[in-house]
């Protein structure tokens, strides 16, 4: 969305959540986006989207918005709350509203664009992965810096098994083939994996949730933490997406 109205010094996010209240990566998922973008967790409000949809009138009040991950929810299985969750990610879409989704976002927003998303524990991804940018993604202004390959953090069994006609490819995994995306004249960015997170992030999670680690890899929390490491390059990437928004760059 382009303006000729000036930024404030300080962007203010929104970021729409899909975790339990009792979900203690709920505050987490605020530290570590707050932490990446390199901001003040006060300049990110939170909206539940589990039990409200949310007020078109709320993406215009902000400078970004942020979608997460989630504790238990499926894109592919869906819950009386996902239309209208699906609902506004077309609205932001329409509007050019400037978006960063990651991993459950990742997947709903290429959902609500007409993108497929599947279950599928063979192609499942959790730990710190290689990627590899597309030739799009090379060329692209914000995903160009991270060079290729490059290392992310991910935790997921759904996958993007097709991507909205509309989206342009801009990485991939080993297993996976849609890990990131953008759209062509569109302030909005999508990434499976977790630019937010560091290792230590990431293996927090796994505390929280043992039961999906051992679902998904066989290991502890002990055994799985020799396997992951630091991904410098993505935890630069919101804080360069931060600086676009706050320099009016889209």
């Amino acid at each position: 969305m382009t303006s000729s109205a000036p930024r404030k010094q300080r962007p203010q996010f929104l970021l729409l959540q899909i975790r339990d209240p009792d979900d203690p990566i709920r505050a987490h998922e605020v530290r570590c986006f707050a932490n990446a973008l390199e901001c003040s967790e006060a300049d990110i409000l939170v909206h539940d989207l589990i039990h409200e949809a949310p007020n078109h009138a709320q993406f215009q009040q902000v400078d970004a918005v942020l979608i997460g991950g989630s504790g238990k929810y499926s894109v592919a299985s869906g819950g009386p709350w996902l239309p209208a969750a699906l609902e506004a990610f077309q609205f932001l879409y329409q509007e050019a509203i400037p978006t960063f989704a990651s991993c459950w976002g990742f997947q709903a927003f290429a959902r609500a664009l007409g993108g497929r998303v599947v279950t599928d524990l063979g192609r499942a991804e959790l730990g710190t992965l290689a990627l590899t940018l597309t030739e799009e993604g090379m060329s692209d202004p914000l995903f160009r810096e991270l060079g290729s390959p490059f290392w992310g953090q991910l935790g997921h069994q759904d996958i993007v098994d097709e991507l909205p006609a509309s989206a342009i490819l801009l990485a991939s995994s080993e297993r996976v083939e849609n890990e990131a995306f953008t759209f062509a004249d569109k302030p909005i960015y999508a990434t499976q994996f977790h630019p937010e997170m560091t290792r230590t992030d990431l293996l927090r999670r796994m505390e929280v949730y043992p039961e999906y680690l051992t679902k998904i890899t066989g290991m502890t929390v002990e055994e799985f933490r020799i396997h992951c490491h630091d991904s410098p390059q993505t935890t630069l990437l919101l804080g360069r997406f931060a600086q676009m928004v706050a320099n009016n760059q889209f």
